[in-house]
């Protein structure tokens, strides 16, 4: 028979104890472990700000003469129209007492005298253009010599060797109406002037002709017109202010 051995049985009884009490205990929930905190730091809930008390109105009010105004107020109450068209249209329309008066045109100085045609000779003209000025220049002497039917032959020939020639069409005018052929010489006339705008001098001599021959033939509107168109073109034109003062004394009681 196995000897009895004391320890084990008291061994023995001490874990049954265990047991039983360990079965008897409730279950202890289970916690996720915390890990330790060295210094835990304590939060405390936000203080709820102390009211302050509004400050004092400093804002500016506004004055009577400057009222808020609204969008709507913008919208419905049209605006002056205050542009600066309007501002530079007023001085404008302010009458001026002389605005009624006539502006005398101012007077234009004499031009220089450009009748030699032989100086119109140069390295750059045609052959053909110096021959027909070497003839207009010999008309013109017949025609102050007082030979204007020799003139007018010799002049016939200047637009048969250079039809471009103005100044020869002005002497061929010229010389019909020395001849009192006024009808020819304005048909001619209007053929240089064609020819001739660019230059004021022999311009204002073909209005200064035109005006003689409209004198002549009894037409003073027409003339007095010419006239006056060849003084605007040269103060100097000694036809035509000559013309002008001829019809004036034509036109006075005195005169008649």
């Amino acid at each position: 028979m196995a000897r009895f051995d004391h320890h084990t049985f008291f061994f023995a009884v001490s874990i049954a104890s265990l047991i039983t009490c360990a079965a008897c205990e409730p279950p202890r929930p289970y916690r996720i472990p915390v890990p330790p905190v060295s210094n835990p730091v304590i939060r405390t809930p936000p203080l709820a700000p102390s009211p302050v008390p509004p400050p004092a109105e400093t804002a500016r009010k506004p004055f009577p003469q400057e009222p808020k105004i609204g969008e709507q107020n913008l919208k419905d109450k049209p605006q002056p129209e205050r542009g600066p068209g309007k501002e530079t249209k007023e001085p404008a329309s302010l009458p001026n007492a002389d605005e009624s008066l006539p502006v005398p045109e101012p007077t234009r100085p004499p031009l220089a005298d450009d009748s030699s045609l032989l100086a119109k000779i140069t390295p750059g003209v045609t052959p053909q253009r110096a021959a027909s000025l070497h003839l207009t220049e010999e008309g013109k002497k017949l025609l102050e010599s007082g030979d204007p039917a020799k003139a007018l032959a010799r002049l016939e020939k200047t637009i048969v060797i250079d039809s471009t020639n103005p100044y020869g069409y002005f002497y061929l005018a010229k010389a019909q109406y020395r001849l009192g052929r006024y009808r020819e010489s304005l048909n001619f006339l209007d053929i240089a002037e064609s020819r001739l705008r660019n230059e004021p001098f022999w311009l204002a001599e073909v209005h200064a002709l035109r005006g003689e021959n409209y004198r002549a033939l009894g037409q003073f509107q027409s003339a007095e017109a010419s006239y006056q168109q060849a003084v605007r073109l040269n103060s100097g034109n000694r036809t035509a202010a000559d013309g002008l003062l001829r019809l004036q004394s034509d036109s006075s009681p005195s005169g008649k």
